[in-house]
């Protein structure tokens, strides 16, 4: 087995890994807090977001907070499970002497 065989290619743009870091420590997160954490334009975003949800590894809630629409994500298990093992395989790949 190779050392790179736990990468996993939907981790590999910094949004995405950025995403993932902030949903794995957070109950949840909602477009905005995204956007301004990672100082990424609404397009991006919602891109890099599709992407992960496409995977099923996060999960989109749309509301309605007062009058304003509000959108929010969290990680699914598979997504956690997912990124633990690509966060395992970068740290095996780091230490390896």
């Amino acid at each position: 087995m190779s050392i790179i065989t736990n990468i996993n290619k939907v981790f590999d743009h910094r949004i995405r890994l950025g995403i993932m870091s902030i949903l794995m420590v957070n109950e949840y997160a909602d477009f905005n807090m995204l956007k301004e954490l990672l100082g990424a334009t609404d397009g991006n975003l919602a891109s890099h977001t599709k992407a992960l949800e496409k995977a099923e590894y996060i999960k989109v809630e749309k509301q309605f907070i007062g009058r304003k629409p509000n959108t929010r994500y969290s990680t699914t298990k598979l997504g956690e499970a997912e990124f633990k093992k690509h966060i395992n395989a970068l740290e095996k790949l780091i230490n390896k002497k």
